[in-house]
């Protein structure tokens, strides 16, 4: 309990998302040289999306969390959905769900194009999951 007239440091959690931003802005410094402080949030996703090596695979939440923003898992999704309008390619089909589904397939036309994609990447799929995602999991948090 905090006394009074003293005011306690708020945790991470607490923080508002905009003073989280920097750490992640200096993270990703070394990937995007610009650093620009009008660097999006789907910009930032994009970019890390674009890191994930051919063969591998990550999370919407993984890259949640590389973010800082980890309870931010469905707004990755929304970033991932504006690909089509990036300035550069990002391989949108190498992120899946927690569990390795092929989720964000509806979104290709056909929807068959995504598992296409892994599979040309070197990424097997069975009933539109990756097969032994543990193995093929990429961690952003770790990897950058």
């Amino acid at each position: 309990m905090a006394t009074p007239g003293k005011k306690s440091k708020p945790t991470a959690r607490q923080q508002p998302a905009a003073r989280r931003q920097p750490a992640v802005r200096e993270k990703l410094a070394a990937l995007k040289p610009s650093g620009g402080k009008d660097d999006s949030f789907f910009d930032l996703v994009h970019e890390v999306a674009r890191q994930i090596p051919k063969g591998r695979v990550t999370s919407y939440g993984a890259i949640a969390a590389c973010l800082g923003t980890r309870l931010s898992a469905r707004m990755v999704g929304w970033a991932m959905m504006a690909v089509p309008y990036a300035k550069k390619p990002v391989p949108a089909h190498r992120v899946v769900n927690r569990n390795g589904l092929l989720t964000g397939r509806h979104h290709y036309t056909p929807p068959e194009k995504m598992q296409l994609l892994l599979e040309k990447d070197g990424v097997k799929v069975k009933d539109n999951q990756v097969v032994d995602f543990a193995r093929l999991f990429w961690d952003p948090s770790k990897e950058l």
